[in-house]
């Protein structure tokens, strides 16, 4: 029997009557006739020279820069993401090409002397053919950036499969990038779990970046097939706020990491822990920064919080709220789109999904410590490990705490939202599972070590 399934659709969370993209799923058969395709295109990809694959990425970035305002509108339209922040995600996307497009000239291996006797021993860095990459929304043309150009200049080609919300986004990237490359070297594949599944289980290596449920299934297949797989989960990330810290700064701080984009980022702070004395005056402060965060129409350039991406996500932030005291927000704003106000809640009680669970929306809980060691167990006893914030004027205090945190990444005086694209990015626990991206560390997972031995033909 025939399984019909259902079409792709993605609307504008700013006006759901908006539909951006509606088309029929392609199918698990066409998920791994793109994959067979690119597996076919690969060998002439790797063969064609550091020189080839290093031209093409530039062009890639030059294309896309000459598109830059399109898809800063496409992603307003397609996932709510306001202008500015569009714009700069953008921005990031064109440096993230260039910044790969120079890895095809880096050393893929090392030279190095024999035990004993003449001859030579060599260590190689070889492509391993297929990347099947499997993308969220929430940032449409970052991600698929950050896991494609890597995999790219290492020789391999690559299979994309976006999230349906993005659909638009990932489509028209894919269409910038192809024109700078070799035919089947890189393909996009809608769909949802069944395309999703196909990619994951016919593909040679496998990054994912979305919900930890859907992250835990890929790392299996994948695990199971014997094929190196990195996935990048869920965040349930804390600020730390010591005595010292400035208050009105790390207010501003973490507001933006609250409500920026509505929440719906998996560096987004949910947990604030305000150490000693500094609970009452951050409270005050920080209720003030997010009642005036603008929320609003993310086609507006003023506008920081836009938008869910859903209405079900917005039921999801509504619910986390309910029944515990709302220090500011705790609204939903009339207007036509999925929007919520920026929220701030206290007295959590244990077990609550907010002290357990990624809402993925711009609501926080703030809860008080006793001192630093009591905010390292706060932080700590959550099942994610992505990012931690931490503010202080006492560089001392904060290094005293930092290597207790098990979280990936540690941000001091900063938002816990920023991803600085030449370092490692991902997290411990049950935010991330296996190598981590971005930076040179990509360009070894997208990769294999292989170790040759060369010995005289002749005795000498």
């Amino acid at each position: 029997m025939t399984t019909t399934l259902p079409p792709v659709v993605s609307r504008n969370p700013a006006d759901p009557s908006d539909v951006v993209v509606e088309l029929a799923a392609p199918g698990a058969f066409a998920a791994v006739d793109a994959v067979e395709r690119a597996r076919a295109a690969q060998p002439g990809w790797l063969h064609g020279g550091a020189a080839a694959r290093a031209a093409a990425l530039t062009a890639v970035a030059a294309a896309l820069e000459g598109e830059a305002e399109e898809l800063a509108a496409l992603a307003v339209r397609e996932v709510g993401k306001p202008l500015a922040e569009a714009r700069a995600e953008v921005a990031r996307t064109i440096a993230i090409w260039r910044y790969y497009a120079q890895a095809p000239y880096e050393p893929s291996g090392a030279v190095h002397e024999t035990a004993a006797g003449p001859g030579l021993l060599l260590t190689r860095r070889r492509p391993h053919g297929v990347a099947g990459l499997i993308t969220p929304w929430n940032f449409p043309y970052a991600i698929p950036s950050w896991k494609a150009a890597p995999a790219l200049a290492t020789g391999n080609t690559v299979v994309l499969k976006p999230a349906p919300e993005a659909t638009a986004c990932a489509q028209r990237l894919a269409e910038i990038v192809r024109q700078a490359l070799p035919a089947g070297v890189c393909a996009v594949v809608p769909g949802g779990a069944a395309e999703g599944h196909a990619v994951v289980s016919a593909a040679d290596v496998v990054s994912f970046t979305g919900s930890t449920a859907t992250g835990r299934a890929v790392v299996a297949t994948a695990t199971a097939r014997g094929v190196p797989v990195q996935a990048e989960m869920g965040g349930l990330n804390a600020a730390i706020v010591l005595p010292d810290a400035d208050v009105a700064g790390a207010a501003a701080h973490i507001a933006a990491a609250i409500a920026g984009y509505a929440g719906q980022k998996c560096t987004a702070t949910s947990r604030v822990i305000a150490v000693g004395s500094v609970l009452d005056p951050l409270r005050e402060a920080l209720a003030e920064a997010l009642r005036a965060v603008p929320v609003g129409d993310p086609a507006d350039a003023a506008t920081v919080c836009g938008p869910l991406v859903s209405e079900h996500a917005r039921a999801q932030v509504a619910d986390a709220w309910e029944g515990v005291p709302v220090i500011a927000g705790g609204t939903i704003p009339d207007a036509p789109g999925w929007y919520a106000a920026p929220t701030l809640v206290e007295k959590v009680p244990t077990g609550h999904r907010l002290l357990r669970e990624e809402v993925f929306g711009p609501v926080a809980a703030l809860l008080p410590a006793d001192d630093l060691d009591h905010a390292v167990r706060l932080t700590n006893e959550v099942p994610y490990g992505l990012v931690t914030s931490v503010h202080t004027a006492d560089l001392d205090l904060a290094l005293h705490g930092l290597d207790r945190l098990d979280t990936g990444m540690i941000r001091i005086n900063a938002p816990s939202t920023g991803v600085d694209f030449h370092l490692p990015f991902g997290g411990a626990k049950s935010s991330a599972h296996g190598p981590r991206e971005q930076g040179a560390a990509a360009l070894e997972f997208y990769t294999a070590s292989r170790t040759y031995t060369l010995s005289p033909a002749k005795a000498m």
